[in-house]
């Protein structure tokens, strides 16, 4: 299917976004949850804008570098994921979201942080 969105080529693991967050430098890691749920834990270095407000601040996000969209899940921050690579950015999602980071005993900010339910 032409144009179908195939989600191997989009998604990364949590060990993986820890690896490239961890180099330095090289990623834009945006959290694209709700307020309560950034409040509740994050991941250390990421930046916070909602996901209905990704749209109005995408000319904020650096066109060069690779961009990683997560979210609770990763249903929202594939949807941004998506749009973003229909826009020409290098765009991924963290498959399974701040949950299998939390549940892979990845750390979160601050250190007695949570993964917020809806």
């Amino acid at each position: 299917m032409a144009g179908a969105f195939n989600h191997a080529d989009i998604d990364l693991t949590p060990a993986e976004v820890r690896e490239r967050v961890a180099a330095g430098g090289g990623v834009q890691l945006i959290d694209v949850r709700e307020g309560y749920e950034w409040e509740a834990g994050r991941i250390d270095g990421a930046r916070h804008i909602e996901l209905e407000r990704l749209a109005g601040q995408a000319d904020t996000i650096d066109h060069e570098t690779p961009v990683i969209f997560y979210c609770r899940l990763g249903a929202r921050s594939g949807m941004a994921a998506h749009g973003f690579r229909h826009a020409g950015f290098e765009a991924y999602s963290m498959a399974g979201g701040l949950s299998d980071w939390d549940a892979q005993g990845l750390p979160l900010d601050p250190p007695d942080g949570t993964v917020a339910d809806h």
